[in-house]
């Protein structure tokens, strides 16, 4: 019968509770029949069906003493151990397992030293019993009593603390001076262990007992300068800053409350650092102060324009927003979302918001957070707590309406720790961020006058509850014209002055910039191409130098563009300009924009059967084979 975790000795008496149905029966016929049992342990404990492969080769015959069914299906049996055996093969039929085994003897010479062995064994582990306080006398006369050091070593093994494999690796040991050597290494090793952890205890002990004295001391310091006039002061600034502060009439008395504990606390405490920080940080949030936003809607729209070229539906929703502002008192504020590729601008978009608002811009990157308790903070009661990110964010931005940037809300992650995009939900509800509980300030915080926008690249990794908060602004990648419009008017002249050129010292044409985004960028956003301006700006300042010509002035035509980048990184236009037979142009979808792609296509003889090479998913592998079905129609 297959054991999980226990081991089994020799003259051991011991209960097991069984519930496999097989190992049920073979107890049942054992009890039944009178016979004698083969108990052996599992290498792995967690199989619940386990095959020869699966359990140790040594066991041990034991005798089934008494038997009991449960209501539940289980059985409990009282075993006692009998003899080692090993086994010589296994098999197994739909009642339970049977095995062929051979008795396994004790292995030993008559010599002197055995007695001694044995005698030493029951000494150590009398000393062992008087550590552990939980073997019952009943043993330890029982060992005493015992004159076959067989039998002695075997009952002792079966009081030990060891685990399955330490066990098991004693029960296969036959020779019995060696078994008896590896109890007494164990017993040692026991022993040296309790006696270096009392060390350690003692060392704790004193180092309490000073410690206490230095609390005695620090408190008699506390109370003469308090005499002299020296003591609180920190507590009367604490105090005065409260007053100071309009807090909502729910935070006043909870930092009344701290404060006073606080007075009463021990200057050496923990927990007077972890009230403090608490107070201070109620002190450093903003509860009612406001920026004063003054609208003008023609200037806003111009400072939109200003920053960015297109994007004209989110820019249609700012201004709707900021239009309805300005006939109602309060509004709640909106949720964003936009949507697009990398380096459209959807996080400088956030940044214009604010400016065309009059309002704080704040910005909290959750890529890569996985912690929900990065989102709400950790309660008081951890050892390091501290508020978490949106709490973090409201201490910098000094007021409750700033404009509030979520950055890549589509990289977050799930583990154990929790879920951080279910702490969101609250965070982007407007129905319930009036009320924000963060789990360090325990307090209910008004986000609602808030303006929060999320930025991500696609929407795949935003849970669906998430999305219904907030309004999804998608943000395309930008044309050819378009970015020759934002390299002219925003990139070229940044650059230039981020070089230390004059704006007429570079002249970038068109035809120039269409190369350069033609061949030598492929993306759907600006980044790549402002990093390409700059690197033209940069060898042209390079080139200046090494020919002493610092006031020349300088022409960037499609033709010159190899001179400084080099080879084109991408082709455009030759499957276009030139018809192949077995190639062919497809268009293909990306998160950063369209692609080009070409297709080749070899004709071979063999059985008709179609090879697609290419990392492709199901819905290209099967366009291919619908175009192959076209052909053969």
């Amino acid at each position: 019968m297959p054991l999980r975790d226990v081991v089994i000795f020799p003259s051991m008496v011991a209960p097991l509770v069984v519930g496999r149905k097989k190992s049920a029966r073979a107890l049942e016929y054992a009890m039944k029949e009178r016979s004698l049992i083969f108990l052996v342990t599992q290498k792995d404990a967690s199989v619940e069906e386990p095959r020869p492969d699966h359990l140790y080769q040594c066991g041990v015959l034991a005798s089934v003493m008494q038997l009991l069914r449960l209501p539940d299906g289980t059985v409990k049996a009282l075993i006692e151990g009998k003899r080692r055996a090993i086994v010589e093969a296994y098999s197994e039929d739909e009642e339970f397992f049977h095995a062929d085994v051979r008795y396994a003897e004790d292995q030993h010479t008559e010599s002197i030293e055995l007695p001694v062995y044995s005698r030493e064994l029951k000494q150590v582990f009398e000393r062992y019993a008087k550590i552990v306080k939980n073997i019952p006398p009943e043993v330890l006369k029982s060992v005493a009593a015992l004159e076959n050091p067989g039998l002695r070593v075997d009952l002792i093994c079966s009081h030990l603390r060891l685990g399955t494999e330490e066990k098991q690796d004693i029960l296969e040991i036959l020779d019995l001076p060696d078994r008896i050597r590896r109890v007494l290494e164990i017993l040692y090793r026991e022993l040296e262990q309790h006696e270096l952890e009392k060390s350690i205890d003692i060392r704790v002990k004193k180092k309490m007992n000073e410690s206490q004295r230095h609390y005695y001391l620090n408190e008699k310091v506390k109370e003469i300068q308090t005499e002299i006039g020296h003591g609180g002061d920190d507590l009367d600034e604490l105090q005065e800053a409260l007053k100071e502060k309009e807090l909502p009439e729910s935070v006043q008395e909870k930092a009344d409350r701290e404060l006073s504990k606080l007075r009463a606390m021990p200057p050496m405490s923990a927990e007077t650092t972890v009230v403090r920080n608490y107070l201070e940080t109620i002190i450093s949030l903003p509860w009612v102060e406001k920026e004063e936003v003054s609208i003008d809607i023609d200037e806003a729209e111009d400072i939109l324009n200003q920053d960015h070229y297109g994007l004209k539906k989110p820019k249609e929703r700012i201004l709707e927003y900021l239009a309805v502002q300005t006939q109602v008192e309060k509004l709640k504020g909106p949720i964003l979302c936009l949507v697009g590729p990398p380096g459209v601008g959807k996080t400088s978009v956030c940044k214009s918001i604010a400016r065309a608002m009059n309002r704080k811009f704040v910005r909290l990157s959750l890529g890569g957070v996985r912690d929900e308790a990065e989102i709400r903070g950790h309660r008081r009661t951890y050892i390091g707590a501290m508020p978490g990110k949106i709490i973090h964010a409201m201490q910098k931005a000094e007021v409750i309406n700033p404009v509030f940037c979520l950055d890549e809300v589509d990289k977050m992650s799930v583990d154990f720790r929790g879920d951080p995009s279910s702490a969101l939900l609250e965070v982007l509800d407007p129905e319930q961020n009036y009320a924000f509980n963060d789990h360090y300030l325990d307090l209910d915080y008004d986000l609602s006058e808030v303006f929060f926008i999320a930025t991500a690249n696609n929407l795949h990794g935003i849970p669906l509850p998430l999305q219904d908060r907030m309004e999804i602004i998608r943000l395309n990648g930008y044309t050819e014209e378009d970015k020759l419009e934002i390299a002219e008017r925003f990139l070229a002249p940044k650059q230039l002055g981020l070089n230390g050129f004059a704006e007429d010292d570079i002249q970038f044409t068109k035809e120039a910039v269409l190369e350069i985004v033609r061949r030598y960028t492929r993306e759907a956003g600006v980044r790549n191409l402002e990093r390409t301006l700059a690197a033209v700006c940069r060898k042209i300042a390079r080139d200046r130098l090494k020919k002493k010509e610092p006031t020349r002035k300088y022409q960037l035509s499609d033709q010159s563009v190899g001179e400084y980048l080099g080879v084109p990184k991408y082709r455009f236009g030759l499957a276009e300009a030139r018809h192949a037979i077995g190639l062919v142009t497809g268009l293909a979808w990306t998160e950063v924009g369209g692609e080009l792609l070409q297709i080749e296509s070899v004709l071979m003889p063999g059985t008709g059967k179609m090879t697609v090479t290419g990392k492709l998913g199901d819905v290209m592998q099967e366009s291919a084979q619908a175009a192959l079905s076209y052909v053969r129609s």
